[in-house]
């Protein structure tokens, strides 16, 4: 083969290897946040949607909807029962899903319903208060909790044995407080939580850093504490306590991610995963990941199926001490 009939043949290579990525790609891509704007899971949607387009993953942008209920679970039975096979459609997830899912929150459908696809990041459970709040510190809030626990309204995502109620009940248990004796507000994720806080309608959010820190910046919240291992280290984090500083011996991260319907193919799930192996790698990636307050945790595919299982076992036995499920 000459060398112009070789040239050609390489071109028209690409060409075909091109059409073929192009094919596999979601017609119409669409990430699903299970909550109302502005908390976790629409934050962990528009990372992915502004990366995709930024990596030429995707070429026309994924379009974000939001499907509130039950803090993931309408829209986890709503993906399964009746979008199984729909290739575009990612759903978000979070440490509080598989949570809920540990409990049988999502109702007949468990752990194995789903594929579970790609985590892209953690942040860490915070107590957060308004700027001007009496609370100083945990200190401040479990003396006030010990008085009368009925006089400190805390707003969490979802109802007793959520994520963000099970922050709070880690803390009145380290603290000799019956959990149950509480005052909660459900609420339907990180944004309402900010909303109803800094309306007046909460004195005590139980949330993420991520959800948190636009408020934080703009003067108007303040955490008590984080619930990490140890300070972290961005610039406008490193002043933030952690409760084990405070004596509370608690540590509770936030990992974020997505998965997609069970019958959608194993090709379609493989242009995904590689999609997101992709993702992962990329320095451009990490930029959109940090400004938006995560810190990083990458996994995908099987890895990630083995993490999500474990974790959701763990969570069962945590669950069962605080008498939540037999």
């Amino acid at each position: 083969m000459n060398l112009s009939l070789r040239r050609f043949a390489v071109a028209a290579g690409c060409m075909m290897l091109a059409t073929q990525l192009f094919a596999d790609e979601p017609k119409r891509p669409e990430c699903i946040a299970p909550a109302s704007p502005g908390g976790g899971f629409d934050l962990t949607c528009k990372l992915v949607q502004s990366a995709l387009i930024n990596e030429k993953i995707l070429t026309k942008p994924m379009r974000v909807t939001y499907m509130p209920g039950g803090v993931g679970a309408v829209a986890y039975n709503a993906v399964v029962a009746q979008r199984p096979a729909d290739a575009g459609t990612l759903v978000a997830w979070s440490s509080g899903s598989l949570l809920n899912l540990a409990q049988g929150k999502f109702g007949r459908f468990d752990e194995n319903a789903v594929r579970w696809l790609a985590a892209v990041g953690t942040s860490y459970g915070a107590i957060a208060v308004k700027a001007d709040s009496p609370y100083k510190n945990l200190d401040d809030l479990v003396k006030a909790l010990k008085a009368d626990p009925s006089k400190v309204v805390i707003g969490s995502g979802g109802t007793v044995g959520s994520q963000d109620w099970m922050q709070t009940a880690l803390i009145a248990k380290a603290a000799g407080i019956n959990p149950r004796d509480l005052r909660y507000v459900a609420l339907e994720g990180g944004g309402e939580i900010a909303t109803a806080l800094l309306g007046g309608h909460i004195q005590v959010g139980s949330t993420d850093i991520s959800d948190s820190m636009p408020h934080i910046l703009s003067g108007d919240m303040r955490l008590l504490a984080v619930f990490a291992e140890k300070r972290l280290d961005e610039p406008e984090m490193k002043n933030i306590p952690t409760a084990k500083e405070q004596g509370y011996d608690i540590v509770w991260p936030v990992v974020r991610g997505f998965y997609l319907g069970p019958k959608v193919t194993d090709a379609e799930y493989n242009w995904w995963k590689d999609a997101f192996d992709k993702l992962l790698a990329s320095e451009d990636f990490a930029k959109l990941r940090d400004q938006r307050e995560l810190f990083p945790f990458a996994m995908t595919g099987q890895e990630l199926d083995t993490y999500v299982k474990k974790q959701v076992a763990d969570y069962k036995t945590l669950a069962k001490e605080f008498g939540l499920i037999q």
